[in-house]
């Protein structure tokens, strides 16, 4: 959906996916600090970096840090330690997004606003505090490794709907991929497509915010 069909008064909920809506990620910084402590060229790295069963199996909470951190042991040959995947692991937060918290703040005057992401433990811990304020505005995250469901599975936004408590054609969910939209669209819910900095802020002036 565009903002073009957005009306004001038409939503009673706002729900944010965190990574390049609220948060600005780059996955590069992490490549860039193991091949540092493996003395190898990040490009060899990302040629082998893949998002599978481990990686989904990390997010929902299922498998601990140590048991997903050896899978990439292996999957990219490297010997680095759990602490050091770790700091990569945490450097990907590049900052806010750019004009979101005063986006998010003026929203959070208007209606309730809610996250809902795709994340695991370490990094719920890490930008937990380094980004404390932007994420006060919202009155509940939803976060995969903490309710066991993730993105775009239909049990996920089952589960978020349910949670917030409103119909989910009454939710405005903001997402960077286009998955998530699609999932969020079969569950009912009203989803605006995130593509850079200016979608937040067209969707909430269609919305009248």
């Amino acid at each position: 959906m565009n903002s073009a069909q957005l009306s004001p008064h038409s939503a009673d909920a706002l729900l944010f996916d965190l990574g390049r809506v609220v948060l600005d990620i780059d996955f590069g910084k992490a490549l860039a600090c193991w091949a540092g402590h493996a003395g190898c060229a990040p490009a060899d790295l990302a040629a082998r970096f893949v998002r599978e069963e481990a990686y989904r199996h990390h997010e929902i909470g299922k498998i601990e840090d140590a048991v997903y951190f050896d899978s990439l042991r292996s999957s990219l040959g490297i010997g680095i330690s759990d602490a050091q995947f770790l700091e990569g692991w945490n450097a990907i937060f590049a900052g806010e997004m750019p004009g979101i918290a005063p986006l998010l703040q003026r929203a959070a005057g208007r209606l309730p606003l809610y996250a809902f992401s795709n994340t695991n433990r370490p990094h719920v811990a890490y930008f937990s505090q380094a980004y404390a304020d932007v994420l006060s505005h919202f009155r509940e995250m939803f976060l995969s490794s903490t309710i066991g469901l993730r993105k775009p599975d239909a049990a996920a936004y089952d589960h978020v709907v349910k949670a917030i408590g409103v119909p989910a054609s009454r939710i405005v969910f903001f997402d960077d991929l286009a998955d998530n939209i699609e999932g969020a669209r079969a569950r009912g819910l009203t989803a605006v497509h995130v593509t850079g900095p200016d979608d937040v802020a067209k969707a909430l002036a269609a919305l009248g915010i």
